[in-house]
């Protein structure tokens, strides 16, 4: 296989186990470079795990990650300093500034002219009011800005979203999806996007993973989705998935 036919992230057979618990159970994805994938599942569906996993975080039990042709966890420094993750639930050191948050980030990415890339990137995502400010003083919607200015350091070409926009006002939650659609372009990114917002999902994914109890339930575009279901939302596909409905409507044909 030539390197630019490599998937971005391949996910084979995947299996987590945590003593009786299987968090992820035979989970099986490829995603091509540039794309912006959704993965949708509700709580303990196993996104979560399967992030983990991706990153090199977590060691699975049976199956093989890989990332950029790294098998993971094995090989994650060979990696790392591509990929990058962002996500509101994971708080960075509160009495630090803004600025002093994302130079020690860059200095664990080894990036190259720290000021500069920290002066694009307030530029970029509009942070320059706020970047001397405690960031324990920020507002939500700030904070958000400057976790995706965090995740953008390294200018990774694996970006993976856990709720990206969670609790933020339709229009800042909108400013961050076209700030995230900027990057993918000009990068040729490949995006995985863990989201319970499904109006994001149908606006930035080309391919909708959904997850349920550790498994794969379905994965297609969100047009095909939509079809298949005979729903005009993938929010009231989703809700099929999760509650069964698909099955009860084929059981009663």
């Amino acid at each position: 296989m030539h390197a630019q036919d490599t998937p971005a992230i391949a996910v084979d057979r995947l299996v987590k186990r945590y003593k009786t618990t299987t968090a992820v159970d035979g989970v099986s994805f490829s995603l091509p470079a540039g794309t912006i994938t959704g993965l949708l599942g509700g709580n303990g569906a196993g996104k979560t795990t399967t992030i983990a996993m991706i990153m090199g975080l977590v060691t699975p039990t049976a199956g093989t990650v890989s990332v950029l042709g790294a098998s993971m966890p094995d090989e994650r420094y060979r990696v790392l300093h591509r990929m990058n993750f962002e996500s509101p639930y994971v708080d960075m050191p509160m009495r630090l500034t803004v600025r002093q948050n994302l130079s020690v980030f860059a200095q664990l990415y080894a990036v190259p002219d720290i000021d500069g890339r920290i002066e694009r990137l307030a530029a970029d995502l509009d942070l320059r009011e706020f970047l001397d400010r405690p960031t324990g003083k920020l507002s939500a919607g700030q904070k958000t800005r400057v976790s995706l200015a965090k995740a953008l350091l390294n200018e990774p070409d694996v970006l993976l979203l856990d709720e990206p926009t969670a609790s933020l006002d339709p229009d800042t939650a909108d400013w961050v999806r076209s700030r995230l659609e900027d990057y993918r372009r000009a990068r040729n990114a490949t995006v995985l996007l863990a989201s319970h917002n499904m109006t994001e999902v149908e606006r930035l994914c080309e391919r909708v993973i959904i997850m349920k109890k550790g498994r794969i339930e379905d994965d297609d575009t969100p047009e095909r989705l939509l079809s298949r279901y005979g729903r005009e939302t993938l929010e009231e596909v989703f809700l099929d998935v999760a509650r069964g409905r698909d099955r009860q409507r084929e059981a009663a044909q």
